[in-house]
Parts: structure tokens; C-alpha cells; sequence
């Protein structure tokens, strides 16, 4: 996934209400970015950090920029929310995720009842509903999901697990967006509700796929699948 935009640089000043951060670029002006963001960002938020920002044409939008990135230990970090989803949607339609890569149609966004999975593809035998989270939390070398407690994203799991008990195939896509860690786990001391319920999902079928990504300042690129424990 190629940014759409030359992204512009600066320093982390802070981030405040959730969803803005200040930034100064290095022209020295001072930045509010929107951050996408709504977890703690717990192990990716470091104050006076470099990050990355993209500009946004939208002159509707108070912010003029979305904060992409930042430099954690000298690794770029993503942390845009937004970015996960439409990096598997195109990776499913090029068939570069192993194990998701024999469906020749998926859209965006379809809703199933009380939930709305970000993608659906399906080919002439089989159709696949699949819900996908940006991971950036760091222990040590797991890369660990949720930051925060999140009872959506337990009820995403609930509507996959019907999903598959219905006949569908249905998928978990965790999407990693940092390369120092090399396994994936659920945040049992964060959301234990949460990673009872991915324990629950797997032993009922739903698959997951922990997928490490390398993000640059130009793109965002598939590395690997990551082992997991659950």
C-alpha cells in the first residue's frame, strides 16, 4: 500500500484527547494532526519522537494532517487505524497474503446483523468474511492486541464465530505494524474478555492471521505471517 500523498516529518510534541496530537515539523511550525488512534498507544508513544504526518485535502476536516507514524528505537511504528484495512482489502484482491489468496472479488465494510466486518471476499466456492485490527503494541518480542479494552471488538468476534457456525469462512487479519517482534499474542492482562473470546473463536474455527508489515515513509508492505498463542 503506496501512501497517496508525500508525507511531511516532524517531532512529537503530545498527544492529547485521543485523537489530536501536535506535532512540530521541521520547518518549525507547529502542527494539530488528527490521530486515528484510539487506544492507549501503550509501547508506541514517545514524546519528541520522530514521526511522519500525511496532509489531507479536505477542507471540511479542522486538522490538516494524519498523524502515519513514529519512530520508536529507530523503527518506524504505524499507527494509523485506517491503513490495516485497506492494505488486506488490496492484498486479498492481489493474492499476496498466503492462505487468503484464492478469492477473486472482496469489498469493503459489509454488514452481517449488529456487526459491520471491514472485508467480504468470495470466489465461485466459497465465501469469507474477515474483520482485521492494527496491532502496535510491543512486550518485549510480542506484538500483543488490545492496548485498551475494547467490547467492539469482542462483538466482531461473536459475529465471526455465527458466521462460521453458519457455513462462511471466517478470518481474524491482526495487522502488525512494527518489525521487532516476531509472535503474536492476545493482551490477557489488558482485556481478558477479549482474549477469552479469540480463545473461543479459534477453538470454534475462526482462523488468524497475525500479518507482520514493514512501514516506510512510501508504503506500507506485507513481511509475514507471525506465530501466535491464544
Amino acid at each position: 500500500m503506496q501512501f497517496k500523498h508525500t508525507l511531511v516529518h516532524g517531532t512529537l510534541i503530545k498527544r492529547y484527547k485521543r485523537f489530536l496530537a501536535d506535532i512540530t515539523l521541521d520547518s518549525g511550525e507547529v502542527v494539530t494532526a488528527h490521530c486515528t488512534n484510539s487506544g492507549s498507544m501503550k509501547s508506541c508513544l514517545e514524546e519528541g519522537a520522530e514521526v511522519f504526518l500525511s496532509p489531507v485535502d479536505d477542507p471540511k476536516r479542522k486538522t490538516r494532517f494524519t498523524w502515519e507514524m513514529i519512530k520508536i528505537d529507530g523503527r518506524w511504528v504505524g499507527i494509523n487505524t485506517a491503513n490495516p484495512n485497506q492494505l488486506v482489502h488490496e492484498a486479498i484482491l492481489n493474492k499476496s497474503i498466503p492462505g487468503l489468496d484464492r478469492y477473486d472479488r472482496a469489498i469493503r465494510e459489509v454488514k452481517f446483523d449488529e456487526s459491520r466486518l471491514d472485508v467480504f471476499a468470495e470466489n465461485s466456492v466459497e465465501q469469507c468474511a474477515i474483520e482485521v485490527k492494527n496491532v502496535s503494541m510491543r512486550e518485549n518480542d510480542r506484538a500483543l492486541f488490545p492496548d485498551a479494552k475494547t467490547t467492539r471488538g469482542l462483538k466482531h468476534l461473536h459475529t465471526l464465530i455465527r458466521l462460521k457456525k453458519e457455513g462462511m469462512r471466517a478470518v481474524m487479519v491482526y495487522v502488525i505494524q512494527r518489525t521487532d517482534v516476531s509472535s503474536f499474542a492476545p493482551a490477557k492482562e489488558i482485556d481478558p474478555d477479549y482474549a477469552a473470546g479469540l480463545k473461543e473463536a479459534v477453538d470454534k474455527g475462526v482462523e488468524v492471521f497475525p500479518l507482520q508489515v514493514n512501514v516506510t515513509p512510501d508504503e506500507i508492505s506485507i513481511l509475514k505471517l507471525l506465530p501466535y498463542t491464544v
